[in-house]
Formats: structure tokens, sequence, C-alpha cells
């Protein structure tokens, strides 16, 4: 890939004509590990460019959950864990919303153990929960999930084999199909499907201009 025609093009479609080092430098990462990996698919690749995307605010580096909710952000976001009542006692305190939002699932323990404020969303597709960052090899140091590298790694395995979901990227493009649209339940049903779909398609022809 000739990656100065890819930054121009991406440039200009997809960051207003400006590029920051961050952002360079989290797309590196991802191009670099795409290459060391052997894949070929610019279909995966571009999927995967447009992911970080959006689920980084478009700055391309892990990020940390926000969960600064007000009170009816809360009854919309989590109404199974928060009553109205509740939402109105919790709202605007990120660290006993996590706690309470994520307690006795997803590995943690319960509202007092504070396992949902460690183990909070991070990284480039979040991860959360503490059975996930055992999975990850960071029980112990959840903070790496924010390593550009690390990030890196884990959307690649997640999203090449089905872990976040068990929907994975060859399910939606492979030799028969192309489905810019579905591929959105590889991480989260279809939340912003259709925006991340322009995306990917965006990112998919500056790959393919670059190629």
């Amino acid at each position: 890939m000739n990656r100065s025609a890819f930054y121009a093009s991406v440039r200009s479609s997809l960051f207003g004509g400006r590029l920051t080092q961050g952002q360079v430098k989290g797309m590196e990462t991802i191009l670099n590990k795409w290459q060391a990996d052997g894949l070929s698919d610019a279909r995966w690749l571009a999927y995967m460019l447009a992911t970080a995307f959006l689920e980084t605010g478009e700055t391309m580096a892990p990020v940390t959950e926000n969960l600064n909710y007000s009170a009816a952000g809360l009854r919309r976001t989590f109404p199974k864990y928060f009553t109205v009542a509740q939402a109105n006692a919790y709202a605007r305190q990120p660290e006993r919303i996590a706690n309470r939002a994520y307690a006795n699932r997803i590995g943690n323990g319960n509202e007092a153990s504070g396992d949902g404020w460690r183990y909070r969303g991070r990284g480039l597709v979040q991860i959360t929960g503490r059975a996930n960052y055992r999975t990850y090899g960071m029980e112990n140091s959840p903070g790496d999930a924010l390593l550009d590298a690390v990030a890196t790694r884990i959307m690649f395995d997640g999203m090449i084999n089905g872990r976040f979901t068990g929907v994975k990227l060859a399910d939606c493009f492979n030799e028969t199909t192309t489905d810019w649209t579905n591929a959105r339940r590889i991480i989260n049903g279809l939340d912003r499907a259709d925006d991340i779909a322009g995306y990917a398609k965006k990112f998919h022809a500056a790959i393919l201009a670059a190629a």
C-alpha cells in the first residue's frame, strides 16, 4: 500500500482535510498489524478502520468509556439496572454508575466490589467486564487496554474471530457477500450501522486507490 496516497484520500474524505499525529499514529498501528498478519481482504481492513473511527470519536486512539450520564441518559442506556429514583441518585457519578451497571455480570463481582469501574470499557473496540479482561490477559492490568498495540490486537482478534458477539468479519465479507450494514453486528447490533457503513466504504476506496 502507498500509505501517502491512503492518507491523502482519507484526509479529505473522512477527516475534514486535516490529520493529527495521533490519528496517523493510530492508523499506522492498525495498518502495520494488518500487514504483519498477512491479511488480504481490503473490506476487512476498511471495516476495522471504520469501527475504530466511530468508536473513538475519530481520534483513532484507544479511549475509556464515558459513564458521565444524566438521569435520563441512565434510563435510556441502562433501563434494566436503574429505576427512575436510582437514576436520579446515581446521575453524573461515573464510578458509581459503572459499579452498578456492570455488577454481577461479565465476570464482575457485586456493586461493592468496584469491578464495574475497574473493568469499564477501554480500547478501540471497548472491552468491558473482568471476564473479557481476563480473556486478553489483562485482569491485573486493565489499563493496558489503552495501549495502541494492545487495543489493536484485541480489535483484530474480536472482529476476525467473532469473540465480541459471535459474528465475525468473514460472515459479512467473503467470496459471495459484501454486507457493510449488517457487519455492525460484529460489535453491537445495528447501532449506527448506516453511519459506519458509509465510513467503511470511504476507507475501502482509499485502500483500493493506494494499492
